[in-house]
């Protein structure tokens, strides 16, 4: 046999616990006993064999098991009947005591003619040997033999006399029994009898006699099943050592042995009481066992504590990591026991050192190549300068380094380019504790030239000082923070450009101090590629910042900056601008002739310049087609035309159809009618509130969005009582991603509910408290609350068709200036009434009629039924008329004509004195 180095040659001694048996092949030659032999089953079955051993040991154990049982079921027995005798014989007491009557029985005459026959009906019903009923001094009313009445109760009374309940076990007339003894009170409380209630355990007990011959026949099952499993295990034994001599057992033993040592692969084998059985050489080099470890407890042979614990407790282990002096050991322990083996535990160990080292490595490029993964997908989520910062702080924190800030020039903030030379502005810190003191964010920040941030903005490359304290450079910046930071930790320091292109926006600073290792020359290179990454983002960002200011710019430019002076309608407004984007949402209020007032609110599809310069031209449309005092529906249809055209002249870069799409909602209010008359392009209705606060939605026909064509338009005539809330808004108010509009609508109407009475002004407050705070739409309302021009600021007169009616028409409209005290424009006023009503008279046709209104101007109004529009010309010197008009133009702040169903008015605006 071959002999292993520094191993004896003979075969060593096992130690305890040891298998005596090694697993083996069986011999083929035929010779050593057959398991299945009557010889060897009767030695198995001997009292020098295991086999006899525990064949008596389990006849004894399932004599004891029996035994114990038996004295177990008879005190349980004894126990139960006990119980059983005091629950059933104190329910049956304070049942009879609690009966209806029983205090109306003792204080009876006879109370044993009353008593005995229900107390003998209850005992029966319930199974007691006795039901007795006495009074406080013991004396029986009641017993199952009637000649114990009137006798001496036995037993003891005094605490139930007291108020309180008996319980015993004492020996009665009737034999061994348990007793209770519970008061009779009356409805005062007091006691004025007393009933026990007894039965013998004779009469619950007996189980233990019915139980016992079951119990022991289980136990002769027992025994004989004991016997049957220990021919089978004998059996077993013999199968699984093959019938192996002693002289085969010790060759297997020696050849497993010098394979155990020879692998080099550490094996270690723990007893169940924690004590090394087996340790090859192998375990003893990695492990550094001594000689003489075996058979010493694990605990004490001198291990590391995580690695002795590990071999102590026997656990399952998988490839467990163990650091031991300065070899990396990957540990797998299994327990001996699964399969019925001896109680312990085998471990096999590996040395992993250079594995380790190898992965490690692959660990920390992978580490690198997720965060840059990270980045792509992390960095630049929003369209926000300052977000995009913060987002390449977080993402290198504390995966890259401790603390990380970052400083952009204060044009890059504003999206304009930035300006070498120029402050920077912190934007964003992110670390591992909030108390660095590193420049808080907001802080204006200008590095002098001998700063690693100075050195990486006129260069363009990144800049490492790996030794913050040593680095004079650094610390001129600012020396009483520069000296903070020493003393907070922070030891190293890599600032990198963000670079886009040929701008620089400002740098990135990577801060370290928990890990005592300074940057290196490969974190210099990641901090390089994440930075850049970020830098595009944030240049992205910032062209994002710029076009957006210049969008908002042009909408806030489009949009009214005040509102015109009327005296129609109290109104006030509210706009609000989407989550991102700059929207196509607009609104106007325009002055009418006839002191009437045109409310505007409109959509224009989209985000961006094109949507906003799209509602620019809309609005002048709108401003320039309300000159012509044209009816809703009639506006509608020019706007339609033009949007119908915007679509045919727009073609986008990529070829694509250009669909711009609009709604709008026109409502003209004439204070003097109370007449609202509304139409709408695919636009939301109208909300009106009325005085008594009642809200309604007024039915509008809907009308196609303004550029599909071929559709008329219809208007509604709303009456409105003075003090009504007319509500116009946009879709972003009822309408939303997460709700349907007629929500909404109920949502709008709801909130208008609770504004009764309220002021334009606070209507709009309440309205946009149920909103959320940053819209995703664009939101225009106005809110306007109806006037009325009474009877006393108008005139109205018919004229006949008859020039000598002129002079009647002046004397009147004299005499009414006098009334409102405008005398001053008396003269004025008759000239311009006289032209007018002269050419209605000689151009017009009847009926003819001359109305006035004193509102913030006066003004004048002629009518007639006549659609012939007069108009301004210059007469020549020759011509003996066609300079009335030319007279009015100049007399008047304003004129024009406007048509009704009825024909036209020319009208005619003075200023007030």
């Amino acid at each position: 046999m071959v002999r292993l180095p520094g191993r004896p040659a003979t075969r060593p001694p096992r130690p305890p616990g040891y298998p005596h048996a090694p697993l083996g092949p069986r011999p083929q030659d035929g010779t050593g006993p057959s398991p299945d032999s009557p010889g060897v089953l009767r030695s198995a079955v001997s009292r020098r064999s295991v086999a006899g051993q525990v064949f008596v040991l389990q006849v004894v154990i399932v004599l004891l098991l029996v035994v114990s049982a038996v004295v177990a079921q008879v005190l349980q027995v004894r126990h139960d009947t006990s119980l059983e005798a005091r629950n059933r014989s104190l329910a049956v007491a304070e049942s009879f005591a609690d009966s209806p009557g029983m205090v109306a029985a003792l204080r009876s005459p006879d109370p044993t003619a009353v008593l005995q026959p229900r107390a003998e009906a209850a005992r029966m019903a319930t199974g007691v040997d006795f039901i007795v009923v006495m009074n406080t001094d013991g004396i029986r009313y009641t017993h199952p033999k009637p000649d114990r009445i009137g006798k001496k109760f036995v037993g003891t009374i005094a605490p139930a006399v007291a108020g309180g309940t008996v319980v015993e076990e004492i020996n009665g007339t009737i034999g061994p029994l348990v007793q209770v003894v519970v008061p009779v009170r009356d409805p005062s409380g007091r006691v004025v009898g007393l009933v026990s209630s007894g039965i013998t355990t004779a009469h619950v007990g007996g189980a233990a006699d019915q139980q016992l011959p079951l119990l022991l026949a289980a136990a002769a099952a027992a025994l004989a099943l004991a016997t049957a499993g220990t021919a089978l295990v004998s059996r077993r034994l013999l199968r699984q050592t093959h019938g192996l001599g002693p002289y085969e057992m010790t060759r297997m033993y020696e050849h497993h042995d010098a394979v155990l040592h020879a692998v080099r692969e550490g094996v270690l084998i723990v007893g169940g009481e924690g004590r090394l059985l087996l340790a090859n050489d192998e375990a003893h080099r990695l492990l550094d066992l001594p000689a003489d470890a075996e058979r010493r407890h694990v605990l004490d042979l001198g291990l590391d504590g995580d690695t002795a614990a590990l071999l102590a407790s026997g656990r399952v282990a998988t490839d467990e990591v163990h650091l031991v002096k300065d070899r990396l050991l990957a540990i797998n322990q299994r327990p001996t026991d699964l399969r019925g083996g001896p109680a312990g535990s085998v471990t096999t160990l590996r040395d992993s050192t250079e594995l380790r080292a190898l992965s490690g490595r692959a660990e920390v490029a992978r580490e690198r190549l997720n965060m840059l993964y990270d980045a792509g997908v992390g960095i630049g989520t929003s369209l926000d300068v300052t977000r995009t910062a913060e987002e390449l702080a977080e993402l290198a924190v504390p995966r890259f380094a401790d603390f990380a800030t970052v400083d952009l020039f204060e044009a890059v903030l504003k999206g304009e380019e930035p300006q070498p030379g120029a402050a920077l502005r912190r934007t964003a810190v992110s670390g591992i504790r909030k108390d660095a003191p590193l420049y808080p964010v907001g802080e204006r920040i200008r590095f002098v030239e001998t700063s690693p941030q100075a050195r990486s903005l006129l260069s363009g490359q990144a800049v490492v000082e790996p030794r913050l304290r040593q680095a004079p450079g650094w610390l001129a910046q600012d020396l009483e923070r520069t000296g903070q930071v020493v003393a907070f930790g922070i030891h190293s320091l890599i600032t990198v450009p963000l670079r886009a292109g040929s701008l620089v926006l400002g740098v990135a600073n990577f801060w370290r101090a928990e890990k005592p290792q300074p940057f290196d020359s490969e974190e210099l290179a990641l901090a390089e590629e994440l930075v850049a990454r970020a830098a595009v983002s944030i240049d992205n960002a910032r062209r994002y910042t710029r076009e957006h200011g210049m969008a908002v710019a042009l909408q806030r430019s489009l949009l009214p900056r005040t509102l015109p002076e009327q005296d129609a309608l109290e109104i006030a407004y509210r706009y609000l601008p989407a989550q991102a984007g700059v929207g196509g949402d607009w609104f106007d209020v325009l002055p009418l002739s006839g002191a009437r007032v045109a409310l505007v609110v409109g959509d224009v599809v989209g985000h961006g310049l094109h949507a906003a310069a799209t509602m620019g031209r809309l609005r002048t449309a709108v401003h320039n087609f309300s000159a012509l005092d044209l009816l809703p529906d009639e506006l509608l249809s020019l706007l339609d035309e033009l949007v119908g055209r915007i679509d045919q002249d727009e073609t986008p870069a990529d070829g694509a159809a250009a669909v711009t799409g609009a709604t709008c909602l026109y409502a003209v209010y004439d204070p003097v009618a109370r007449r609202c008359t509304v139409a709408r392009a695919g636009h939301p209705p109208p909300a009106l509130v009325r005085p008594d606060g009642r809200v309604e939605f007024p039915d509008v026909p809907a009308g196609p969005p303004l550029g599909l064509g071929g559709l008329p338009f219809e208007t509604v005539d709303l009456e409105l009582d003075e003090g009504s809330r007319l509500v116009l808004y946009t879709d972003g108010l009822v309408e939303d991603r997460e709700r349907d509009i007629d929500v909404g609508l109920d949502l709008l109407g709801d909130a208008l509910r609770r504004t009764d009475g309220a002021s334009p002004e606070d209507t709009c407050r309440t309205v946009l408290e149920h909103l959320p705070a940053r819209p995703s739409d664009d939101i225009a309302l106005i809110v306007a609350r109806t006037r009325v021009l009474g009877p006393d600021r108008v005139a109205e007169w018919q004229v006949p068709a008859d020039p000598a009616a002129v002079s009647e028409v002046r004397s009147a409209v004299s005499r009414q200036l006098t009334e409102w005290g405008l005398d001053e424009l008396s003269f004025t006023t008759e000239l311009i009434l006289s032209e007018l009503v002269t050419n209605a008279i000689r151009y017009g046709r009847d009926p003819i009629g001359v109305r006035l209104l004193y509102e913030r101007t006066l003004i004048c109004e002629v009518s007639d039924s006549s659609t012939t529009s007069p108009h301004l010309r210059y007469a020549a010197s020759t011509d003996e008329g066609g300079r009335g008009l030319f007279l009015v133009a100049q007399l008047a702040e304003r004129w024009g004509t406007r048509y009704t169903p009825a024909g036209k008015i020319i009208w005619a605006e003075q200023t007030l004195p």
